[in-house]
């Protein structure tokens, strides 16, 4: 049997063609010559169409040194693309659309949105769900802020906090805002009178669309807000697997815990140590929340077709309840290479390889029986 091909499909940065986790994928070809598994990376601007090949970006572990090849079209591709707004971004749908019937290890999720409405039709997952609706109007905020102390306002398909505004009720008339513009930097905070929020909020949703979602109090004793990032694999079995839990800590007058938005990364049992002093709590909280996210992810394969890994960022109130805030496709890995979790990094690293390689076995092993 020959060596099976995986290509990594990413899109770049800029016109200068940068890649956002380059260093990753240097690390993922390394481990995937271990297992047998040839590896390469490519976005759509590298495809040939005439030629059916690709001017491919490769990896030598040996010299550690980056270059180009033309490669054929490999036996698997695993889709790492995150939305862009740019022309990258078109140039990724008309792949998709053409080389859809490719081998893919994963396939896109849609929006915020829609993945709301799809978890919410099983009775299963509704009582992990915050109150949510699509922003069409400030009438949809201060609808929600009747039921909720605070609420926060997303772009539907934002990714590392980005776009979000944090609104919180100071008292009849007046109103807390804070949050992220979209290029992430923290906006100063600003106490808004009942006749001015409107106007802000329509000013501020004209860039995009949005959601708005019921704020859950998650603020640490020092006014940080926190939350949790699970991250759920296929493994070399074709099932899904907990990789890992991780805890992280916004920066100061954040409204958002993203690690690219400097917050900071702690070990799951760590942080939930400081908001449950039983342990027996603490267990039982990360077993339900383990057993929740890989429901989560078997029930979202089955909606959409194949996917390889999910992470999904978590909530947990005082009262221990648990909330599902987002379900991200395309998760980083870093988070648990900065709490010191060695073990769960190089499996986040590992598992789509070796997931791969039992994919293209399991076809291989089909064709060879028709025959």
């Amino acid at each position: 049997m020959s060596q099976p091909v995986l290509g990594i499909l990413t899109l770049y940065l800029d016109e200068k063609k940068h890649l956002e986790e380059r260093s990753i994928y240097g690390r993922m070809i390394t481990e995937a010559e271990r297992i047998g598994l040839d590896v390469f990376v490519f976005t759509p601007a590298d495809v040939n169409d005439s030629k059916g090949m690709i001017h491919a970006q490769v990896y030598d572990p040996k010299t550690r040194k980056w270059s180009r090849k033309w490669r054929k079209f490999p036996n698997l591709i695993f889709d790492r693309c995150r939305i862009q707004k740019s022309h990258r971004f078109e140039q990724l749908r008309q792949f998709r659309a053409r080389y859809g019937h490719l081998q893919f290890l994963n396939r896109p999720l849609r929006d915020k949105w829609v993945i709301h409405q799809v978890l919410s039709k099983k009775a299963r997952f509704r009582s992990y769900l915050p109150e949510t609706a699509l922003f069409h109007h400030a009438g949809d905020a201060f609808h929600l802020l009747k039921r909720s102390p605070c609420v926060y306002i997303k772009p539907i398909n934002g990714t590392g906090g980005r776009g979000i505004l944090r609104i919180e009720q100071m008292s009849s008339k007046h109103y807390l805002v804070q949050g992220r513009n979209h290029q992430r930097r923290i906006i100063s905070p600003q106490k808004l009178h009942l006749s001015r929020l409107g106007p802000f909020l329509m000013n501020w949703k004209s860039k995009s669309r949005y959601i708005i979602q019921e704020g859950i109090q998650i603020k640490l004793p020092n006014g940080r807000v926190h939350d949790y990032r699970m991250l759920v694999q296929k493994n070399g079995s074709g099932e899904w697997e907990v990789t890992g839990g991780a805890g992280r800590v916004g920066v100061p007058r954040s409204v958002t815990s993203n690690i690219h938005g400097g917050g900071k990364a702690v070990p799951m049992n760590t942080l939930l140590k400081s908001w449950f002093a039983s342990e027996e709590k603490r267990n039982e909280i990360r077993r339900e929340t383990e057993k929740l996210s890989l429901d989560i992810a078997a029930y979202l394969e089955e909606t959409y077709g194949a996917l390889c890994e999910l992470a999904l960022d978590i909530a947990i109130d005082k009262s221990g309840r648990i909330y599902v805030l987002e379900v991200n496709p395309k998760p980083a890995r870093e988070v648990f290479s900065l709490i010191g979790d060695t073990e769960a990094y190089r499996k986040a690293i590992v598992r789509p390889l070796e997931y791969a390689l039992w994919l293209y076995r399991k076809k291989n092993n089909k064709q060879t029986d028709a025959e």
